[in-house]
């Protein structure tokens, strides 16, 4: 409303903004608020060399080694979540609204992978940690004002002491990370998660396996990281395996190649190993198809760092102005997918993903800004998917919503109303 926003369509600008003139656009400029506000410093607001360092620090915390070594906890989880969908089935007569349940599994997962907490908000549906994930991300009418004020006057907000973060959610996480390493430092305990290497970087500054030292963590930063963990593991998750439940149970064919292909899988690898999911080349391009047709974040925005000019114009974007990447748009341009609505995941088969231009399928950005954990988030979604596509069929229902309504309340693409769907037990 206050200030114009350039809008990029033309893809080789949008890999200017993203990686090639990144020195003129590293910052999202987004509102946060260290000092009145510490849980807000994290990694996907703050801005500038402070940025750089973190996540330089943050980095080895999402390796593919890591990764390996937290996959038998999710694992672990993903067997809960299947009793827990068996219960249901037999409590409501197989008609699930299956958006709820899953937002309850990455609770579970990301509550014991970044805190190395239990939530159980599979067995209890009110279980706190569920609770501040939902309070974060609903956007109750009365704070969008709120919200557009911090957004237009940042630097007057700070010096007013406004806090993005309510005051409930900023102390609950403070709480729990601070009783958790008070816990295992007097206990001497060693988890192979998150909350474990960032108290690594708290204490030494460096991971016990790397030998190298990024410099240390103060409590607050820590406290910032595991909590943008948990956003970052627990809505985006939940709702990219929610829709694509939706549209396998709307193609029976797609999700009978799905099934198929984690049998096959666990059947080679002996399991549902790291190595397993690893080798489901035809359960990524769902997620994959999923994520285009319906990507969390609808917009990437970066700022204008310093005085920008556009390649081959006269154009000079002033320093403060902000440039909008209209993911969902480009993912839905005709030109780089035909028939858009259509869900059709051979589009990322081999050939289909080599022969598209790039910077044309962008779910979790791209360049040094993009999405820290996106490899965990795929991690995630491949376990959760893959348990329930070896247990159940699903199909669509009478309160099945097709096609979906996006709600407008939530901080990222959410299906209005839940998503209903038939759930029938497989025989083993």
């Amino acid at each position: 409303f206050t200030n114009p926003v350039a809008l990029a369509l033309d893809l080789d600008f949008v890999k200017n903004v993203l990686v090639r003139d990144f020195a003129h656009f590293h910052d999202r400029g987004v509102y946060y608020n260290e000092k009145d506000d510490p849980i807000s410093g994290h990694l996907f607001n703050i801005e500038g060399s402070k940025w750089t360092n973190l996540r330089k620090k943050l980095i080895p915390t999402f390796s593919s080694g890591k990764m390996k070594m937290m996959c038998p906890t999710i694992v672990s989880v993903g067997g809960r979540f299947r009793e827990c969908l068996e219960r249901c089935i037999e409590s409501d007569g197989g008609v699930v609204e299956m958006k709820e349940l899953l937002a309850r599994f990455t609770t579970d997962v990301i509550g014991t992978c970044a805190f190395g907490i239990d939530c159980n908000s599979l067995n209890d549906p009110d279980a706190e940690f569920l609770r501040m994930g939902r309070k974060v991300f609903e956007v109750p009418r009365g704070r969008i004002l709120k919200f557009f004020f911090m957004a237009t006057f940042k630097d007057f907000s700070r010096r007013i002491h406004i806090k993005g973060t309510s005051e409930e959610v900023s102390q609950f996480f403070f709480k729990v990370v601070r009783e958790t390493i008070e816990y295992r430092e007097q206990n001497n305990i060693q988890r192979n998660d998150f909350m474990n290497l960032l108290m690594q970087l708290k204490n030494s500054g460096q991971l016990d396996d790397s030998g190298e030292s990024v410099g240390k963590l103060s409590l607050n930063e820590v406290v910032a990281q595991a909590f943008v963990f948990f956003l970052g593991g627990f809505e985006t998750s939940s709702t990219t395996m929610s829709y694509c439940l939706h549209e396998l149970a709307l193609n029976e064919e797609i999700q009978q190649r799905a099934r198929q292909c984690v049998l096959d899988a666990v059947k080679k690898h002996g399991g549902l190993t790291y190595e397993a999911l690893m080798d489901m080349p035809f359960i990524d391009q769902c997620i994959n198809e999923s994520l285009r047709k319906y990507p969390p974040g609808a917009n990437l925005i970066r700022q204008v760092s310093q005085d920008y000019r556009v390649p081959g114009t006269d154009v000079i974007f002033p320093k403060g102005m902000n440039v909008m990447i209209p993911v969902y748009a480009i993912h839905h341009d005709p030109d780089h997918y035909p028939d858009p609505e259509r869900y059709d995941p051979d589009r990322f088969g081999p050939e289909a993903s080599e022969t598209r231009k790039p910077y044309s399928f962008i779910p979790f950005g791209e360049g040094p800004r993009i999405c820290i954990a996106a490899r965990f988030g795929m991690l995630e979604a491949r376990v959760g998917l893959s348990v329930l596509l070896m247990s159940f069929s699903f199909s669509r229902c009478e309160k099945t919503n097709v096609p979906l309504v996006i709600s407008s309340r939530h901080a990222v693409l959410t299906p209005e109303g839940g998503l209903w769907l038939k759930v029938e037990k497989l025989e083993s």
